[in-house]
């Protein structure tokens, strides 16, 4: 019996990208709000004896996000289904993955532990090692390969990837193999939540083309940071795997001199120029 693809409120398009990849049937719910804001969930279709694939990202909003997930994973259990795949193409919490005082809550662990309701959790890119560890029966899907050859098509001059951190490196040098050209990386301090210090020993970019690439751009903080050192450039770009953009996010960026941004559709948004459904589909 064909496996079926149910689609999160969250994931539209990448649901129905991988409907078609598989070949297999796309089921959306039956999804309202009570008068109290509680979620009314449906699904009309039979999912008795079948392999199910709930798609659905953990994008801002994370927490009325979750609640779904973890509604329509119960709920295909529930229609009698075979096996149930949780497809998380951003998982949200991933940057709360260790305690820096003590009595924080360790925010991913809790995130992990209630997703095992699903046979098998697959993630996109997940922020690290360290958050990814709390999953028992999880498989992280990388794209930046996908980041490296979509980049590596356009038309950049003498282009130079950059990674914020030496966190990203190696994520940020897989895209590099992938294009074919040169990457470094800078040295990042986080000062807040909203404010970072960024420095770089080798700030000669003139008259190159710059992408500076992350797994996550949230408030576009260090991506404002970098576009200090890069005076000189020819253009700088910003590319990432997860674009949540939150607040003036676009606004700071463009006003710092970036030209363009890039990301894939795992938080879909008119940014989302690089689909990562094919990396999925490699794992199902």
């Amino acid at each position: 019996m064909m496996p079926v693809v149910i689609q999160g409120s969250a994931s539209p398009s990448l649901s129905s990208k991988l409907s078609k990849e598989m070949g297999w049937r796309l089921v959306r719910p039956e999804m309202r709000r009570f008068p109290d804001g509680e979620i009314y969930l449906r699904i009309a279709a039979g999912l008795k004896g079948q392999e199910v694939v709930v798609v659905q990202s953990l994008s801002p909003p994370q927490n009325e996000h979750l609640i779904e997930l973890l509604l329509l994973l119960d709920l295909c259990r529930d229609l009698g289904a075979k096996k149930v795949t949780a497809v998380v193409p951003y998982l949200a919490y991933a940057r709360q993955d260790r305690r820096f005082r003590e009595g924080e809550a360790l925010s991913i662990k809790t995130v992990a532990k209630v997703l095992e309701r699903a046979d098998r959790v697959l993630v996109v890119e997940p922020h690290s090692k360290e958050s990814f560890s709390h999953f028992r029966r999880a498989r992280e899907i990388r794209v930046f390969t996908l980041l490296g050859r979509y980049l590596g098509s356009l038309d950049l001059k003498n282009p130079l990837f950059l990674s914020p951190d030496e966190g990203s490196l190696q994520r940020v040098k897989e895209a590099a193999q992938a294009a074919g050209v040169e990457f470094d990386c800078l040295w990042k301090e986080r000062l807040s939540d909203t404010k970072v210090k960024v420095e770089w020993r080798k700030p000669e970019v003139g008259g190159r083309d710059v992408v500076v690439l992350d797994d996550i751009i949230s408030t576009g903080g260090t991506v404002v940071e970098a576009c200090k050192l890069l005076k000189g450039a020819r253009k700088i770009l910003a590319c990432c795997v997860h674009g949540l953009f939150v607040g003036d996010a676009v606004h700071r960026m463009r006003s710092a001199g970036i030209k363009e941004i890039f990301s894939t559709d795992t938080v879909e948004s008119s940014f989302s120029r690089i689909s990562v459904v094919s990396a999925i589909a490699s794992h199902l």
